[in-house]
């Protein structure tokens, strides 16, 4: 679902207000001091931050690390990434569109949840290597969930749920269409098949296995995790036939 622009920017500006910083005016006959204040009490501050932290995390999924803290002032991290966001709901297609690329983008918010719900925490704190393993892995054991296994995974679990064989006593399969017999059926169940075992062999083991190996660029963490929620995708809409 698209992202409703004018009330997130709301919600942006007033968590900015209550942030914002002064110092207060010394009252007559009061102690002259420079300690600044925010404009919110610290509890609507943070009810706001609630609120503000999911957004920025769709706009910005690796804020917590690209932004940086201050220990001075617990707040100034968000207010930037907050003023970031803005821009960013405000001209993203402004921008794109001047620097000639106006091509569709993928947000990891809106990939399958079973995906972004393994890879969120790391993926935010810039560890995309480790994300998309921990996108795999919830892959995989939603996967062993849908079908009652716990006996195999990975590879050899896909190769079992998406055989063209007829299920078996204790080896269910999930089928993304009907048996009907047809050439269809057998090429969409051998294709996920092949995908899935892509998908471990190819991206999960080297991520998982290889030590010393460079971080991802977030651009190709995005698409190894867009491999892994097509596959979710497919899993989770499947029917489990036993």
């Amino acid at each position: 679902m698209a992202i409703d622009v004018a009330w997130a920017r709301t919600e942006l500006a007033e968590f900015l207000r209550l942030s914002e910083t002064y110092v207060p005016a010394n009252e007559p006959g009061a102690m002259v001091s420079s300690r600044s204040r925010n404009r919110g009490t610290q509890q609507e501050i943070i009810a706001s931050a609630q609120i503000v932290e999911q957004m920025l995390d769709r706009i910005l999924p690796a804020w917590r690390s690209s932004v940086p803290s201050h220990k001075s002032n617990r707040w100034l991290q968000h207010r930037e990434a907050t003023q970031r966001a803005d821009v960013a709901l405000v001209r993203e297609a402004e921008v794109r569109e001047r620097l000639g690329d106006n091509a569709p983008h993928i947000s990891a918010s809106a990939m399958h949840p079973w995906v972004w719900d393994g890879a969120k925490a790391l993926w935010q704190s810039g560890h995309f290597r480790e994300a998309v393993t921990a996108a795999a892995r919830k892959v995989n054991a939603e996967t062993q969930n849908r079908a009652g296994r716990r006996d195999v995974s990975e590879a050899s679990l896909f190769q079992s749920v998406f055989s063209k064989d007829a299920p078996k006593p204790g080896q269910p399969r999930l089928r993304l269409m009907a048996d009907d017999g047809s050439d269809t059926f057998r090429s969409v169940h051998r294709g996920a098949m092949a995908f899935a075992e892509g998908c471990y062999a190819g991206i999960r083991n080297p991520n998982s296995h290889e030590d010393g190996l460079p971080e991802l660029p977030e651009h190709e963490g995005l698409e190894q995790l867009a491999a892994f929620s097509v596959l979710a995708r497919w899993v989770d809409g499947a029917t489990v036939s036993a």
